[in-house]
């Protein structure tokens, strides 16, 4: 099957209560080839009418929040953990979720992104739950925010949905700020091919995890990369969140021999 099969499928489901108020079932939109996924919760009152992605007034704030991060539509690819509109814009319930999750894990499978980033608490919870992450409560939900994790397959970035600014305007500095990290998270960091932590990656000394979350992830929080931009000096076998790692201490100095 391909996303056009899978499109198909969508835009033709009548398996539960909400085919019945919809007027389009939303398929995903853009890149195919993209890093980025973007999964938003469901379609609103706009996005069902017309059959397109984030043309509402979530859309014009996620069009800008893209644009401080100097990413392009075009470039990343989006889609719903519900693909129809949830009446009076109520929350999904479980076995909505459940039948409209089976078409988002064909989608990943397909898109086979580097990053999903799911907005919101539904979007996220879900995609937690499918990669085994620990997700706290809801109300708690906010410490998830711009934090980058790692699975088996892939990276997870949960970022607030736009809308949160519609609602709150306070929220618009945290917003930019969360997601011009995408930006960051889809670039290797401009030190990594110098860095000794590629060398003790490759030697087998140290794990994936530090790689990706910092040298290929979220490199702006690593210690070591603010160290270097200030000019300061770090020893060698210092890791990236600024802990002293003694076993590389030791295969440094054992490799200077």
């Amino acid at each position: 099957m391909n996303i056009g099969d899978l499109n198909v499928q969508i835009m033709k489901c009548y398996k539960c209560r909400l085919s019945e108020t919809r007027k389009n079932a939303l398929c995903g939109e853009g890149n195919t080839n993209a890093k980025l996924m973007l999964i938003a919760q469901a379609p609103g009152e706009k996005e069902d009418r017309d059959g397109k992605m984030f043309i509402g007034p979530s859309g014009k704030v996620l069009d800008e929040l893209l644009d401080f991060a100097d990413i392009k539509r075009k470039d990343v690819y989006m889609t719903n953990l519900i693909k129809c509109k949830l009446p009076g814009n109520r929350r999904p319930k479980q076995d909505e979720i459940k039948m409209c999750g089976t078409y988002l894990d064909s989608e990943i499978k397909l898109i086979n992104p580097s990053i999903l980033v799911p907005l919101g608490y539904y979007a996220t919870k879900y995609v937690f739950e499918k990669y085994a992450l620990r997700i706290p409560l809801k109300e708690e939900s906010y410490s998830l925010w711009g934090r980058l994790y790692l699975t088996y397959e892939r990276k997870v970035f949960p970022v607030q949905h736009p809308s949160a600014i519609l609602h709150n305007p306070g929220h618009k500095d945290e917003l930019t700020k969360n997601y011009c990290k995408l930006r960051v998270i889809i670039t290797e960091c401009k030190w990594y091919q110098s860095c000794p932590m590629k060398r003790f990656y490759e030697e087998g000394n140290l794990s994936r995890e530090w790689i990706e979350l910092y040298c290929k992830g979220d490199w702006q929080t690593c210690v070591r990369f603010q160290m270097e931009e200030k000019g300061e000096a770090h020893p060698d076998w210092m890791l990236q969140d600024g802990s002293i790692d003694e076993r590389l201490y030791e295969l440094y100095y054992k490799n200077k021999k």
